[in-house]
This record gives structure tokens, sequence and C-alpha cells, in this order.
């Protein structure tokens, strides 16, 4: 296995960590971003659960590419709250984000051409995780700490 695929992920997986837990947390954060965060967390698993069902072949590499282009455009849906509540630190960080968002889809592609259904499982797993925090923390009431409006 090409190992250093996985690489991307996991740094991009420390800066969000290190968004939600310091950031985040810290602000608060607006209906709008409540459920957008989950929404950008189900538009990156839309992309690895097709590649975890189906061949790597067209026309599902095709629609790989598309969910994979429309995950780029919608994670930066947020920036015009950001613009009103973020300190630079935090607009570096969403920049960095940025940056690595299609390098990870595209090394999961990658990992799908190569037929690595563990590693893309692992991802899936993590991810979905992440996804179920977003919506619980920030979305159940009684365990909401901050209701930022």
């Amino acid at each position: 296995m090409n190992g250093w695929l996985l690489a991307p992920a996991a740094v991009r997986g420390i800066v969000m960590i290190g968004d939600e837990l310091h950031f985040h947390r810290r602000r608060g954060l607006p209906r709008w971003e409540r459920w957008g965060h989950p929404l950008d967390t189900a538009s990156v698993l839309a992309c690895y659960g097709l590649a975890l069902g189906a061949p790597a072949e067209p026309p599902f590499t095709i629609v790989y590419a598309a969910l994979a282009v429309i995950s780029c455009l919608l994670v930066t849906k947020d920036e015009f709250i950001h613009a009103e509540r973020c300190t630079p630190a935090e607009h570096h960080l969403h920049a960095i984000l940025f940056l690595l968002h299609p390098i990870v889809l595209a090394a999961a592609f990658t990992l799908w051409i190569d037929g690595e259904r563990g590693a893309l499982g692992v991802l899936f797993g993590l991810t979905l995780a992440f996804g179920l925090y977003q919506l619980v923390y920030w979305n159940v009431p009684w365990m909401r700490r901050f209701d930022a409006r």
C-alpha cells in the first residue's frame, strides 16, 4: 500500500481537530455553521462511500470527480460568516484546510484506483465518527456548550 496517500488526510484531521477544539469552542457556532459543517463532512463521506461501494471505472470515476468538485466548493460556503466572526489565525487555519481538501480527495481517489479498500474504510469510519460528533455536540440542545447566533 502507498501509505503516504493517507498523510494528507492525517494532516487535515489534525488541523480540523485544532480548529474544532480551539476556535469553534471558543467562539461558538451559529446555526448556519452547526448544520453546515456536518454537511461538509457528508460531502466527503459521499466520495468515500462511492469509492467503497463501486468499481473504480467509468461512470463511477466521473461521478466521484463531480462529487469531489462539489465538496471542494461546498466547504467554502461559510466564508461570509467567517469574515465577520473569525480571527486572522482561524482564517489561516481555514485556508490550510481549503488547500488540503482537494488533495485528500485526490489521494482517496488514488487509493480507490489502487484497490486499497481497507484504507478507504478507515477514512470513511473516522470521517463518519467526526461527522456524528459534529451533529451531536453542536445540535443536540442538552449537549451544546455554546449557542452563538
